[in-house]
């Protein structure tokens, strides 16, 4: 599977499912889709965020009465009934709309897609996934990168400002990429980045003050 960011702003994701998975789909895409849950039952009503909760039970046969009252972008497949799951996912991909089966691991139909865990200090994000065979390895791997890209947010910030301060100068496009590469993989900048909410606009100007002009 080919791993892509995907904006679901001004969609809809229908997930059926009411359980811990069902929420923790739920709770990722609430940030930017319309989210409606559907499930007889729900483990917590506090674990699924801003969210659409309707409380019916879906036997196969009502899947597509179902797509054509919510007309998704996406369908997550998060019940505990294998029939069900099967059913959500062929009409969904019957109607060539992407489906996230969450009882399915290793290999998918065209169509299927894998929700990753993903690592964000905004711009920055970084997404985890093992096919669906070791969630928790997923998980794992998270923590861990959580600490690492610390401060990730605001180089790629800066890298950005000091790209434009560079074109502004009329820096060549060479020594532009040099001086972008020098103050990504300076340890020093990242301290500063790291200590808070430096103005970046400031630092960019000094980067280039410093630098840009210089021989390398």
């Amino acid at each position: 599977m080919i791993p892509l960011l995907h904006d679901f702003t001004g969609t809809t994701v229908l997930v059926v499912g009411g359980g811990r998975v069902g929420a923790r789909k739920a709770r990722r895409f609430a940030r930017e889709a319309r989210v409606v849950v559907v499930s007889p039952a729900f483990a917590d009503d506090s674990e699924f965020g801003d969210v659409e909760m309707v409380r019916a039970a879906l036997a196969p046969d009502d899947v597509d009465d179902w797509l054509d009252r919510v007309d998704p972008a996406l369908v997550v497949a998060a019940t505990d009934d294998g029939e069900l799951n099967a059913a959500i996912e062929s009409a969904a991909t019957a109607r060539n709309v992407l489906v996230n089966r969450t009882d399915t691991h290793g290999g998918r139909d065209p169509g299927s897609v894998v929700v990753p865990a993903t690592v964000r200090d905004d711009p920055v994000v970084v997404a985890i996934s093992t096919g669906g065979a070791s969630p928790a390895l997923s998980k794992h791997l998270r923590e861990t990168l959580e600490e690492d890209i610390e401060g990730a947010g605001a180089m790629a910030e800066l890298t950005g400002l000091v790209r434009e301060e560079l074109q502004a100068s009329e820096v060549p496009p060479e020594r532009r990429r040099t001086v972008v590469r020098d103050v990504v993989r300076s340890p020093d900048v990242w301290t500063v980045l790291r200590t808070g909410n430096p103005n970046l606009r400031q630092i960019a100007r000094e980067v280039v003050a410093d630098r840009a002009l210089d021989e390398p």
